[in-house]
Parts: structure tokens; sequence; C-alpha cells
């Protein structure tokens, strides 16, 4: 699934060749997961954000086209529409370019909302901090984090301590913190090291434009390159390259973490 230095570098790509762009038409599939994508119609682009995973289109008229890229959705500008049966959606741009929502599982999902009133998107709604904002600091991750009683990757993935951090990323940053992913509680010092760690992990993996392991793939269709400097996530049974122990893995919450059992001890 696309994590936050994916949907980032997407962004980024994007953001300067949409802003004032018009939407002269849109088209989507029937699946009301994607229908709104229509609403857009008429309006123009002022600005591309991002809010932990969702990708969050300004509109002039006072709305926000809100886009969840789910586990294989992307986007692209492309010259015209294609056959392709995984596209989702599309919007007819001025100056003759479409900008094509591509996903081929459809767990991602688009929603057209007044601008900052995300009640219908309880994810976006409720989560913390983005991960890379200064408004993500190490006192208030700890605080976040002693609010619950699940374990410290669930509680990762649910977005509310911070925004933007998976599975990937999420297993990276506790191998780095020496935090066992069965854990429930950490100390004060262990959650600054988290969150050092997490931020280490997240602005690596931008650097790299990514990670791609399957369908990931950036704006201008090319695979990230952050897959081959992951030291710890898929790499169960190799040596830990910290202490050289064998890594290994294990299911926690239907999620199969892995981990080094002399570094992260539980």
């Amino acid at each position: 699934m696309p994590e936050l230095p994916e949907v980032e570098t997407i962004r980024r790509q994007l953001a300067p060749r949409l802003q004032g762009r018009r939407i002269q038409d849109a088209h989507s599939h029937e699946s009301a997961k994607f229908t709104p994508a229509r609403d857009a119609i008429g309006a123009t682009i002022q600005a591309l954000s991002r809010k932990g995973k969702y990708l969050i289109t300004s509109l002039d008229d006072g709305w926000e086209l809100i886009i969840h890229l789910g586990m294989t959705g992307s986007l692209a500008l492309a010259p015209e529409v294609t056959d392709d049966p995984y596209i989702r959606a599309w919007w007819q741009l001025n100056g003759d370019e479409v900008l094509v929502y591509r996903d081929v599982r459809r767990f991602g999902r688009i929603r057209c909302v007044s601008a900052g009133q995300y009640d219908t998107i309880p994810t976006l709604a409720a989560q913390g901090p983005d991960a890379l904002s200064p408004d993500f600091t190490a006192e208030g991750f700890y605080q976040a984090l002693r609010k619950s009683r699940r374990r410290i990757p669930t509680q990762l993935l649910s977005q509310r301590p911070v925004a933007g951090v998976g599975n990937i990323y999420g297993t990276e940053a506790l191998w780095i913190a020496g935090v066992h992913p069965a854990k429930r509680q950490i100390s004060r010092a262990a959650a600054s090291r988290l969150h050092a760690a997490l931020v280490q992990v997240l602005e690596a993996g931008l650097a790299d434009g990514g990670t791609t392991l399957r369908d990931y793939r950036n704006a201008d269709g090319e695979q990230g390159s952050h897959q081959h400097a992951l030291v710890c996530y898929g790499r169960s049974g190799q040596p830990c390259l910290r202490c050289s122990v064998p890594l290994q893995h294990r299911t926690y919450d239907a999620r199969t973490l892995t981990f080094c059992p002399q570094c992260q001890p539980r």
C-alpha cells in the first residue's frame, strides 16, 4: 500500500502541473467509491496537498477533491484516456491532458467535500499529525501511544498517533528503535527513539522516490527504489544487519511483521 513517501512523491510531481487547471469533464467507475470524482466538473484546481496518505485537491469553488490510493492506486497525467480496464476515474483538464486514477484492486476511494469537512471520511478526520510535519513531536507521540492498549504497530496503522505510516516503514522504524512489534506500551525514551526512527525512514523513502514491491508507480510511471534499502521489512530468515541473528516474523493483529529477536527484545 502506498505510504507517505509514495503519496508525497506523486504529490510533488503533480502539484505544479495541476495548479490553475480547469476540470472540464470527469467520468468514473459506477462504484460509489469513485463516483464523487464527477462532482469536481467545472472547478479549477488551486493546489494539491497531502494529509497522511490522502491527496487533497483544493478547488476554487470551496470544495476539496480527496483521493486515497488504497493498495494499488496511482495517479498520472496522460494525453488521452485509454481502454485500460483498471481506470476507475479520470478528469479532463484544459490544455488537452487527462488526470487518470488507476486502481487494480479497487481499495482506493474518492470523495468531494466542503473544504476541511471530513466527517464522511473517518480515517482522515481522526488521524494524528502528519509524520513529516512540525506538529509530530516526540512527547505528543508518546502521549498518543499511551491512550491505547493495542500493539504499537496496530496503533501506527490506525493513523491516530501519527499519519502516513504503514507496514513497510513502520517495520523499519520499529527495528531501528529496538521496539518489539508485540509491545502494547513503551517508555517515553522508547517512544522518542521510535519517533526519530519514523522520521528517518520516511525521509529516506521519500528521497528514493518511494518503495516499489509490486504495484507502486509514481506519476511518471516509474518505480521507487527504496526497496533496495530496506533493512528489516521482508527479510525474515536473513541475518539482522546489526547483530547477525536471523530475523523472524510473527502475525500480530492479522499483520505479519518482521523483527530481530535480539535487537527488539519482547
